[in-house]
């Protein structure tokens, strides 16, 4: 008998994306143009002088070095830019002592899990959710509850359906405004109303992922550390550059939490990755302090491409979507092409959907049951808007083809 694993990884669930990504990835082997449309990160390359910056600390004699371990929270400069881009980009003003650096923003988040969750803590998570959320807490032996929510209400949760779930088990909550999987974002009177709920439990910790925050389209983004100042002690903020600054392989995200939650933080970072890397370090530094032309010039073609991606989906029989206020997905409700005939029998599931799409479409999507959304298709608008109109458009013939 071979030796066993630890029990904790029996209760998560494998990526149905990794399927999908080895299935695409065959496709290409056979000379296949895929349209990547599964994948979550901006097609640009990071500004330009973002890449100097890293050029830069790279040559002899640089000051700082880059080749030397920093600390583990990450370095001074770094943290004081991310306190300064806060109070700039959220309204609030947190201290460095707040802030750890880490191996980007999936990084923060599994070590506040490891740091808060334990066997018998519930944690509240709208569904649809972003895949690891539930998996993490899961990991620490405790229970996620999901809170449904449909596209009558763009995919966010109400204050009565919040309230309802909140109970003497509740550690804590995580929200993701704008949203990985939906591109749905509360806005300020919205996301109030759910603070004022989340302050009647007094010993739930509130988990905002502001990752996508840069890229809200409609109305302005709010941080509910904003809206909140009386209850920081309880508010923890995760935050980083991939999206923003197109540096999604540099790795670096970050938590902002109260003071005595970073130095747990620093804890246990401290016994798994130490720093982030040091380069990479100063290259967000330099995304966070140099001009924001560039970034503004990306939000400005994503705000385009939604329009493009979303006005295409809803073309297609059997595809309707909804428009996103933030992030760079659309979530299209797919069940109208169940049915289809696909491998000798009817498609009759959301995966089903995606996998028909990859092989007779050559469309890589990523199924909306992996995010607690059964039925429902995530597509990506982070390319092109000549590949998303040419892709959809393969989209309308493979349905065409198959309906006969």
């Amino acid at each position: 008998m071979p030796l066993s694993l630890a029990k904790r990884l029996d209760v998560v669930q494998p990526s149905v994306t990794l399927a999908m990504n080895a299935r695409a990835a065959e496709l290409r082997a056979t000379g296949v143009d895929v349209f990547a449309f599964g994948v979550g990160e901006p097609d640009f390359d990071p500004p330009s002088f973002v890449l100097e910056a890293a050029r830069n600390a790279l040559a002899p004699g640089a000051k700082p070095g880059v080749s030397k371990y920093t600390a583990v929270t990450g370095i001074p400069a770094l943290k004081e830019a991310i306190c300064k881009k806060t109070a700039h980009a959220r309204g609030w003003t947190p201290k460095p002592s707040q802030v750890t650096v880490t191996v980007g923003a999936k990084h923060a988040l599994f070590n506040l899990a490891l740091a808060l969750y334990e066997p018998g803590d519930e944690v509240v998570i709208p569904a649809p959710y972003w895949v690891s959320y539930p998996e993490q807490v899961k990991m620490f032996g405790a229970e996620p509850v999901p809170v449904p929510t449909t596209e009558a209400t763009g995919f966010k949760m109400t204050p009565d359906s919040f309230a309802k779930v909140l109970g003497p088990k509740t550690k804590a909550v995580i929200l993701c405004t704008p949203s990985n999987p939906t591109g749905s974002a509360y806005d300020e009177s919205e996301l109030r109303a759910l603070v004022e709920v989340w302050k009647t439990k007094s010993e739930a910790y509130l988990i905002v992922d502001e990752i996508y925050a840069d890229l809200v389209y409609d109305f302005p983004h709010v941080s509910a550390a904003t809206l909140a100042p009386d209850a920081r002690d309880r508010i923890i903020i995760v935050d980083g550059v991939s999206k923003s600054y197109a540096m999604t392989g540099w790795r670096i995200g970050w938590s902002i939490a109260p003071e005595r939650i970073a130095k747990a933080l620093d804890t246990v970072q401290g016994q798994s990755t130490t720093n982030a890397t040091a380069i990479a370090q100063q290259a967000a530094l330099a995304a966070l302090t140099g001009p924001q032309d560039e970034v503004a010039a990306m939000r400005d073609a994503f705000m385009k491409r939604r329009s493009v991606m979303v006005d295409a989906l809803n073309t297609v029989p059997g595809i309707t979507c909804r428009r996103p206020e933030g992030a760079f997905y659309a979530f299209a409700d797919c069940r109208g092409l169940y049915g289809l005939p696909y491998k000798g029998k009817p498609i009759a599931t959301d995966e089903e959907v995606a996998f028909f799409l990859l092989d007779e479409a050559h469309v890589a999507a990523v199924p909306g049951g992996a995010f607690g959304a059964p039925g429902y298709v995530r597509f990506s608008y982070a390319t092109s808007p000549e590949r998303i109109v040419a892709g959809v458009a393969s989209i309308k013939a493979a349905v065409a083809r198959a309906r006969g």
